[in-house]
Parts: C-alpha cells; sequence; structure tokens
C-alpha cells in the first residue's frame, strides 16, 4: 500500500531541491498498466514526448499544463485528465505533484489491460 499524502510530501521536497526541479517514482507495475508518481518545481516540466496508449493525468497538488500542439489545458489539485492522443509537454505552473498512469505494450488496437 502507498500513503500518497506523505509520497506526495517527500517527492515535492526532492523536487524542490533537485537541480532538475523534478522527482518520479514508479509506484505500480502490474503488466500494461504504470503509475507514476511525479512532482514538478514550478517552472519546470517535461519535454514533448510520445503519448502512451492509454492514459490519465491526475493532479494531487498544484497545477500543471498539458500542451499537445496547439491545444493548452490546465489541471488543478483534485482534478483527473485523460491524456491526448498525440505529443504533449507537461509543465508545472507552481510546485506540483501529480499521478500518471498509462497503459503502454498492448498490441494496436487491443483495448483490454
Amino acid at each position: 500500500m502507498v500513503d500518497l499524502r506523505s509520497a506526495t510530501d517527500e517527492h515535492l521536497n526532492t523536487a524542490r531541491a533537485s537541480a532538475h526541479g523534478r522527482s518520479a517514482h514508479l509506484l505500480v507495475h502490474d503488466g500494461h498498466l504504470r503509475q507514476t508518481l511525479i512532482a514538478l518545481r514550478a517552472g519546470e516540466g517535461l519535454s514533448e514526448h510520445n503519448p502512451p496508449q492509454a492514459g490519465s493525468v491526475h493532479v494531487l497538488v498544484g497545477r500543471v499544463r498539458i500542451t499537445a500542439g496547439d491545444e493548452e489545458t490546465e489541471v488543478g489539485g483534485g482534478e483527473l485528465v485523460e491524456l491526448v492522443h498525440q505529443r504533449h509537454s507537461v509543465s508545472a505552473l507552481e510546485d506540483s505533484v501529480f499521478l500518471l498512469t498509462t497503459v503502454t505494450g498492448l498490441p494496436d488496437g487491443d483495448p483490454t489491460v
């Protein structure tokens, strides 16, 4: 069992102290499912990258912006958003921690996990 409150505090403190302004920890790795806790210091982010086959971002604290092409989505503490199916980046508008849930490695078109 993972205590998300403690993990959030721990990784936010680590991100604040890090030269790169971030901290991440894989919490769940079960078959095709991954859940990763990611902390970003305000102004830091994850550069543009390919999307997983399916995924979501649940912001635990703070506020992040997800940018995909010309579209921007801001997600705040307590909010959950499905990831877009195109290259995207994530930037922290304030010190933030989010739970990234992804499904990868399925054969194309396979909707099962």
